[in-house]
């Protein structure tokens, strides 16, 4: 591999980290488990896959595998994070679960150079993670939640 190409996967690695870290950004500031640290190491490892089966592989084919056993293996990273406690009947690590899935697809998108698809998403991300501290959201969904329950009670 030629030394250019390494610098430029050097440089996808270094968006990465600082996407996968703005997105975990807000989870970080309200002391959530999954963080910056989570955010963007999976972010950087999606990036890394991606960007090496990208330039050592003048196969698609080959490529896209590497990309389907991403979303494969992340995937069954947030498998481990999503938990039912039956007793409550409650569910844990939805979000945590989506969000980090949906950041290895920003670290995807970083090692095949898209990186306007890749902050863009990163935006949304954030945007998301985030509503649940904005008070027009929280208005809105407690409005939600009393009209769904008051046709509960109707019925």
């Amino acid at each position: 591999m030629d030394i250019n190409v390494e610098l430029i996967i050097v440089a996808k690695l270094i968006v990465s980290f600082l996407l996968g870290a703005f997105i975990g950004l807000d989870r970080e500031k309200h002391g959530r488990d999954a963080g910056i640290r989570t955010y963007a190491a999976v972010c950087i490892g999606a990036t890394l896959f991606t960007a090496v089966a990208a330039h050592l592989v003048s196969d698609v084919a080959a490529a896209s595998r590497v990309i389907a056993n991403i979303v494969t293996g992340v995937g069954f990273l947030c498998a481990g994070i999503i938990y039912r406690n039956s007793s409550a009947g409650t569910s844990h690590g939805l979000t945590t679960a989506a969000t980090v899935w949906c950041t290895a697809a920003v670290g995807v998108a970083v090692g095949l150079n898209m990186f306007i698809i890749a902050v863009a998403g990163s935006v949304a991300l954030y945007f998301l993670l985030s509503l649940h501290h904005q008070h027009w959201y929280i208005k809105w969904k407690k409005k939600m939640i009393n009209k769904h329950v008051g046709n509960d009670s109707t019925d």
